[in-house]
């Protein structure tokens, strides 16, 4: 195919990336918040560029929708590659506190670097970036203990960039979702699609949804420890296993909507994302770095 099949960068995103570039001069922490699901899919290849030496805190959020198996395997991996991952489930504050406490500990050292030029403290300025829905305003939310920013399961609910204070030590950034302006990895682009990490507008559903049944019969076959259920079964009674997501689709739809393959994929999708399928990851860690 000689052009990517999902592309999403709405004006809003590029406006706030712009702005943000400006505010990321005056922050001291970054706090990159990922779907707990995809956590690779859900990194900004550009992270690494735009924190340059800052300190930064990894949040993988939505915990409560993975197996415990999946968060123990992440946590070896990423502390392989010398991270520490903070896991949240940020709508009902799980976790919260843990990344409260590594976010003061960075003000503490820029105070402490302060102090030793003969300047007064100040509260540390933290800023809040990753995907659209992952989560960010909830957890901001969380550690203001407060709702003071909009939060909602869909792509694009914050558009303007605007500073809140947590406490006399912590200033937060609520920034935006951010998005690579091209999704060359059709793979990710489809697997944010999965978890409504992507506005609408930018796919086709069956499509999305084929691709969802191919990944848990991926993972049934090839991660059996991270998927002991089968989910679909349970779910409508009809095994995927020895059927493509597009069969799978079409026969279901057959079966208990009509024919209707587009309420039955929207109905598929909605159960994934509510988690009435059960906890599921949809990424396990690469073998090795260079895989």
């Amino acid at each position: 195919m000689s052009s990517p099949l999902i592309q999403w960068y709405p004006g809003h995103i590029a406006k706030a990336e712009r702005a943000l570039m400006e505010q990321l001069k005056k922050v001291d922490v970054v706090l990159e918040v990922r779907d707990a699901r995809i956590p690779l899919a859900t990194h900004h290849p550009q992270v690494p560029q735009w924190v340059g030496s800052k300190a930064r805190i990894l949040v993988l959020n939505r915990v409560d929708m993975i197996p415990e198996t999946a968060r123990q395997l992440w946590t070896g991996w990423f502390r392989s590659q010398g991270e520490t991952p903070y896991f949240t489930d940020a709508q009902h504050g799980k976790g919260v506190d843990a990344v409260a406490q590594a976010a003061q500990v960075v003000g503490d050292q820029v105070n402490q670097r302060r102090h030793g030029r003969g300047m007064l403290p100040r509260p540390v300025r933290a800023v809040v970036i990753g995907f659209p829905n992952v989560g960010k305003s909830a957890l901001i939310n969380r550690l203001l203990n407060r709702r003071v920013v909009a939060s909602a399961r869909r792509a694009g609910i914050t558009r303007q960039l605007r500073w809140v204070r947590i406490s006399d030590q912590i200033e937060l950034l609520d920034a935006p979702g951010v998005l690579p302006s091209r999704l060359n990895n059709q793979q990710a682009a489809l697997r944010l699609a999965i978890c409504d990490d992507i506005g609408e507008a930018a796919y086709d559903h069956q499509r999305v949804t084929w691709t969802l049944v191919d990944e848990l019969n991926r993972l049934r076959r090839d991660h059996p420890a991270l998927m002991t259920e089968n989910p679909l079964e349970t779910r409508y009674g009809l095994d995927a296993a020895t059927m493509s997501g597009e069969e799978y689709l079409e026969t279901l739809a057959k079966q208990r909507y009509q024919g209707d393959r587009e309420r039955t994929a929207a109905q598929i999708l909605n159960d994934f994302r509510k988690g009435i399928l059960g906890p599921i990851v949809l990424e396990v860690p690469p073998i090795s770095v260079s895989s």
